[in-house]
């Protein structure tokens, strides 16, 4: 792979990356309730995850499972139903008026699985995936693809983690009990249609 096609590369991650998704919006929940640490845990599941994915299309078992359709369409539905557990969790804090404190006492571990499954459990990483590492380093041999792919995973953690100390930083905002319910709502929402979309979406 020459210059141009890596400047291309880290083009089209950028933009696949800087468009909000689950993702964004968990990382964003999470450094609200755990701060940056919480925010930087979330990050790096959803890097661990995309790594994973990573790894299966460079190796072609990602593509043994866009060919199968039962495993595809379970992995989709296991992916909604999680999401839309989170957001209700979400929804069910908005209107309870749960104190932060309270919230942040989880274990910090928890915020790096939730990442982490959240990724996994999305089948349209398999797609992306499959579709985009294999245009710019196919023909460079795997060690090239599992670089990329190594690439696109750090991008992805920078970026989050921006997003969660932005988050962190109005935190003393964010955090008060009026505009802590309205953010455990709207994220809630958006959890829940996010997981909805995916249930019903032909990826």
């Amino acid at each position: 792979m020459n210059v141009a096609e890596f400047v291309v590369f880290l083009g089209v991650s950028f933009a696949v990356i800087a468009t909000p998704g689950q993702d964004t919006v968990l990382t964003v929940r999470n450094a609200l309730v755990g701060g940056r640490r919480g925010g930087v845990l979330t990050a790096a599941g959803v890097a661990a995850g995309q790594a994973v994915w990573a790894v299966a299309a460079a190796t072609g078992v990602a593509g043994v499972i866009r060919a199968s359709e039962s495993l595809f369409v379970a992995i989709k539905l296991v992916g909604a139903a999680y999401l839309v557990l989170l957001g209700v969790r979400s929804l069910w804090s908005a209107c309870r008026g749960e104190r932060l404190e309270h919230v942040a006492a989880a274990p910090a571990g928890r915020a790096f699985r939730q990442g982490l499954l959240s990724n996994l459990a999305n089948p349209k990483m398999a797609v992306f995936f499959i579709s985009l590492l294999p245009q710019f380093g196919e023909h460079s041999g795997l060690p090239t693809m599992l670089l990329l792919g190594a690439i696109f995973c750090a991008i992805t953690f920078c970026w989050l983690v921006l997003y969660g100390w932005a988050v962190v930083a109005a935190r003393h905002v964010l955090t008060r009990p009026v505009v802590r319910r309205w953010m455990d709502g709207v994220s809630g929402c958006l959890l829940v249609g996010l997981g909805a979309r995916l249930g019903l979406q032909r990826v």
